[in-house]
């Protein structure tokens, strides 16, 4: 159950998606929003559901190429959904240490071990994504400041992935640095002492040039996926939508879903959507028929399959929920 404190760092996050469904809500009037649902074609949005599927198979192949491939397929298929459908639940984006926490059980992995490659998975995410960002910006709206932006979003992405390589390059140097500073700082050495090893492990994939540039062509596939998904979705909605649309509303979400809210960006993706799409003319109705569709069948799909994967793993979401907020120094370990 969630503590007092909990619930403080939680608020801001539940105000903000309330303001946000609120904004959405009013723009788009009931009424025509209900319609916009009506009228949509369900046959489409059914084969956007299906690609749904192939979008966490791609997902599946590009995580475990980061793991260099010491899980099964079905391990980190199962694992994924877990993650998302927790995220999608819980606060704090817990989903993503739980991913790590139970692909360690299941594989025999160390946390440690696992955790640096859904850091490296996200940060090939933003990259996609600014680079997404950075390809269709201009055509939207073009502006100069819009693509001096979106560079500057790609180079930080870049910088902190050239850092990780850095630190996974020269692991004995790093890990020198690290044992100084913890015989200056005893206590960052009793916290953290135990999982640098791992955490360097984890990481050991940047320095494998075939794999790293194998997880980046899953990733990438895994973007197109998404991108098409989203182009089906949109086509149910606005039947002379551009690919270009759907390609820019991807790239906004992502860096939406990014800002403070309740579990699972709720009310922050629809705002994030909508806006996207009001820059090509869309009515703010069907804009919210189709975020909330979208939305609405991500939570449909990994509702399924990782409720699946919880009663595989012998989990329920309350408990997992409890271990994974405390993780034990014998779990870390």
């Amino acid at each position: 159950m969630l503590k007092k404190s909990d619930w403080k760092r939680l608020l801001p996050g539940v105000i903000i998606s309330v303001i946000c469904l609120a904004v959405v809500l009013y723009l788009a009037k009931p009424g025509k929003l209900y319609q916009a649902l009506r009228l949509a074609d369900y046959r489409l949005i059914l084969l956007a559901l299906t690609a749904g599927l192939v979008w966490l198979a791609v997902r599946t192949m590009a995580w475990r190429t980061l793991l260099q491939n010491k899980a099964t397929f079905s391990q980190v298929f199962f694992t994924v959904n877990e993650g998302y459908l927790l995220n999608n639940v819980l606060p704090f984006r817990l989903g993503e240490v739980a991913r790590a926490f139970l692909l360690s059980h299941k594989a025999n992995l160390k946390f440690w071990e696992v955790f640096p490659t859904i850091i490296i998975e996200r940060v090939l995410d933003l990259a996609f994504a600014a680079g997404l960002l950075l390809a269709t910006l201009p055509y939207v709206i073009g502006a100069d400041w819009a693509r001096q932006a979106a560079i500057v979003s790609a180079f930080i992405v870049f910088a902190g992935l050239v850092i990780l390589w850095l630190l996974a390059r020269y692991k004995t140097w790093a890990m020198a640095q690290f044992e100084k500073l913890g015989r200056r700082w005893p206590g960052m050495q009793r916290v953290a002492g135990s999982a640098v090893e791992s955490i360097f492990n984890g990481l050991s994939v940047l320095t494998d040039g075939r794999m790293f540039l194998l997880s980046i062509f899953w990733v990438g596939m895994d973007w197109l996926v998404a991108m098409m998904q989203y182009y089906v979705f949109l086509l149910a909605f606005i039947p002379n939508a551009k690919f270009l649309w759907s390609a820019f509303t991807l790239s906004i979400a992502a860096m939406g879903v990014a800002a403070p809210s309740s579990p699972g960006a709720v009310g922050v993706y629809e705002l994030a959507v909508v806006g996207a799409l009001a820059l090509f003319g869309v009515q703010a109705a069907i804009a919210l028929a189709f975020a909330l569709t979208a939305h609405l069948s991500q939570y449909l799909l990994v509702g399924v399959l990782g409720t699946i994967g919880l009663v595989r793993d012998g989990e329920s979401l309350i408990g997992l929920y409890s271990r994974v907020r405390h993780i034990s120094q014998e779990e870390v370990e």
